[in-house]
């Protein structure tokens, strides 16, 4: 959703919420009109400042930011509730203070007779969890109807990316490049030909059959990667040239296909010494719900072709990421001396 769209949003809500407080205030104002007593305006603005529109701004822009992303994003119902009614009481606290501030200075006098009791809080802080609900379901609009949007944009170009993630994955250079490699092996050592072609047969058929599912086991995903990372060896004659290392329980968790192969494809294309020691490394650490990807490649900044140009783009994996796993998932991606750096923290995973 455009950022004019939503602040247009947020102009109709404080506009309702002032014009719904003008016509109490009006409510409250008339009988005494009506008596012809005299009235202070002043002290009546100061009332519904303090009643009204300090705890609702407090509550409705804590709801709206933090509370949504923290907690609701992340379906931790139990602790939004918790920090919901938290927030509302402290903004009413906050209100009754400023209004006791000011009502000893004598600038009110609406109230004068009876004070601030817990009946005040109480009413104020009911109504700070009020906009801080509407706040909710505000972020909540924008939220689903900028993820539509992103699910039509990514169904548009879903041609474009099946094609895209065949010429990444299923790279001719890559198949001509093992294939030669068995071909080779077929006359010095049969039986390990035979294994790296079997290697290969399953790589092909989880491209083709495991990729449509919406997740896979993540022990399936992981050994689509060693098989990868083991077909791809054989291209070098160093044995140090690829670090792979995996921590944790793999066994109970589920991840969408096909997520971390791209960063790896692109690191074994955009290295540019085989010779060296550790030219790429790949690390995957599991803890509980929690999975941690990290993927570092050394290249030379003289080649043809930068890091950043892989297969099928950092902003559509960006995308996916964000479909996905919304509010639960960190990437970050650093380009430092000669290294490129891939962190990828997924949160909640099941």
């Amino acid at each position: 959703m455009k950022k004019i769209v939503i602040a247009f949003l947020h102009l109709g809500y404080w506009f309702m919420y002032l014009f719904l407080l003008l016509m109490i205030m009006g409510m409250l104002i008339m009988p005494q009109l009506e008596s012809g007593r005299s009235f202070q305006w002043e002290g009546l603005f100061y009332f519904f400042s303090v009643f009204a529109l300090i705890p609702g701004l407090l509550t409705f822009y804590s709801f709206y930011t933090f509370i949504f992303t923290r907690f609701l994003a992340r379906k931790k119902i139990g602790q939004m509730i918790a920090y919901g009614l938290l927030t509302a009481i402290l903004s009413a606290l906050l209100g009754s203070l400023y209004f006791f501030i000011i009502n000893h200075g004598h600038l009110v006098s609406f109230t004068e007779a009876h004070g601030i009791d817990y009946i005040f809080i109480a009413v104020m802080a009911f109504n700070a969890l009020l906009n801080g609900i509407l706040g909710l379901v505000m972020r909540g609009f924008i939220t689903s109807y900028s993820d539509i949007r992103l699910k039509e944009e990514l169904n548009k170009k879903n041609y474009e990316t099946e094609l895209a993630l065949v010429k990444s994955q299923i790279n001719p250079h890559f198949l001509f490049n093992t294939i030669n490699n068995i071909d080779v092996l077929i006359s010095r050592d049969p039986a390990l030909a035979s294994a790296y072609l079997n290697q290969l047969s399953d790589i092909m058929r989880f491209m083709l059959y495991e990729v449509k599912t919406e997740k896979i086991p993540l022990t399936k995903e992981l050994t689509y990667i060693e098989k990868y990372i083991a077909l791809q060896k054989i291209r070098s004659s160093n044995p140090d040239y690829v670090s792979y290392a995996v921590q944790g329980d793999s066994a109970s968790l589920s991840i969408a296909p096909m997520l971390f192969i791209p960063f790896i494809e692109n690191a074994f294309k955009h290295a540019n010494n085989k010779k060296t020691e550790n030219a790429i490394t790949i690390r995957i650490s599991i803890e509980k719900e929690k999975i941690i990807f990290e993927c570092e490649n050394r290249y030379s900044r003289d080649a043809e072709a930068m890091p950043d140009q892989s297969g099928i783009g950092n902003e559509l994996i960006r995308k996916r990421l964000l479909l996905l796993y919304p509010g639960s998932h960190t990437l970050n991606v650093t380009d430092k001396d000669n290294s490129y750096k891939v962190n990828l923290l997924l949160e909640n995973a099941h």
